[in-house]
């Protein structure tokens, strides 16, 4: 039992998946109705909107860079979105505003990134000031509605048995970007640019390319993480989105990825998004104090991040005994 409980701790996403599976095991044994097929079905709803705007974060930590303006982009594109549907735009035409108006911004965030030298965690600092002023300018401060199409609501705000269509495309997404980290060139060049920028360069990367797409990337997650968060509830409001960056990079890190960047993992990310919301539902349903939910993240976030530097440890020792055997 002792080895096996070390094989899953030295596993590459073991450390998180033994943090879900004891919140679950506690969830079940102790919050009340926790199990009920209501609280389920909330949970897949609730998930994807966080899910989808941590996919993007990960590439992009991956890549050594940061994106602290997500929620403004996450309020922004579907507050455009509202005010043209308002005016009588096609609901499928402002779809692909509200995505372009997410990409226009990553990949300003990336050009001011890589062009001015200015860290990203400053850079996007001023970057989610800026949008969200001008969600506050374009809303007035106040909430409006977000009208849905009976074909665009099946698309994005239906379901599939217990399972809402909005958690099918987190899967999706997730399935794509595992593929494009892992068996595609380009998951390479993000992962030599965030592990070592100069040797990257040395090989003929473009680093400077490379990070400018994950922004972008970063930037149109933001948008279909607002969008499917305003097609849930059908409103739009103009702090939609606030604090979700450090939510998002919490789920990350919660994942496995390095906050310097070289490492992560798309399920690791997606296992985290998922322990952001357990432990939210969890309190809400413990009918704890709403104001604890970060207090109780920021423990989680340590633990992970522990477990995760013993992986780290474990995985250099095993490769330098490889080593040290070879010869």
């Amino acid at each position: 039992m002792k080895k096996l409980l070390s094989k899953a701790i030295n596993a590459k996403e073991g450390s998180i998946i033994i943090v879900l599976v004891v919140l679950q095991l506690f969830s079940i044994l102790f919050v009340k109705n926790y199990t009920s097929g209501t609280n389920f079905r909330l949970l897949l709803r609730a998930i994807p909107s966080l899910g989808m705007v941590s996919l993007g974060v990960c590439l992009l930590m991956i890549a050594g860079e940061f994106d602290l303006s997500v929620g403004s982009t996450f309020a922004l594109g579907p507050m455009i979105g509202a005010l043209f549907l308002g005016k009588g735009l096609n609901i499928w035409l402002s779809f692909i505003l509200i995505l372009v108006i997410g990409a226009t911004i990553g990949a300003l965030n990336g050009f001011l990134t890589v062009k001015t030298k200015i860290p990203s965690f400053i850079a996007t600092l001023g970057a989610m000031m800026f949008w969200r002023g001008v969600v506050l300018v374009i809303s007035g401060g106040r909430s409006g509605r977000f009208p849905l199409t009976e074909g665009f609501k099946m698309f994005f705000n239906s379901k599939v048995g217990p399972i809402s269509t909005q958690f099918i495309w987190l899967i999706v997404f997730a399935i794509i970007f595992w593929m494009i980290l892992n068996k595609q060139k380009f998951g390479s060049w993000i992962l030599s640019t965030g592990g070592n920028i100069r040797a990257a360069r040395a090989m003929g990367i473009n680093t400077d390319k490379v990070k400018i797409i994950v922004f972008l990337i970063a930037g149109v997650m933001a948008s279909f993480g607002g969008l499917f968060d305003s097609t849930r509830i059908e409103v739009v409001h103009p702090l939609q989105g606030e604090g979700l960056a450090l939510t998002a990079i919490a789920a990350v890190v919660i994942g496995g990825t390095r906050l310097t960047g070289g490492t992560g993992t798309i399920l690791g990310t997606f296992l985290g998004a998922s322990i952001v919301f357990t432990i939210q539902d969890i309190l809400m349903l413990m009918r704890v104090q709403a104001y604890l939910f970060n207090a109780f993240v920021g423990v989680v976030i340590i633990l992970a991040v522990i477990l995760n530097r013993k992986y780290n440890r474990s995985a250099q020792e095993s490769s330098q005994d490889s080593s040290c055997s070879s010869r």
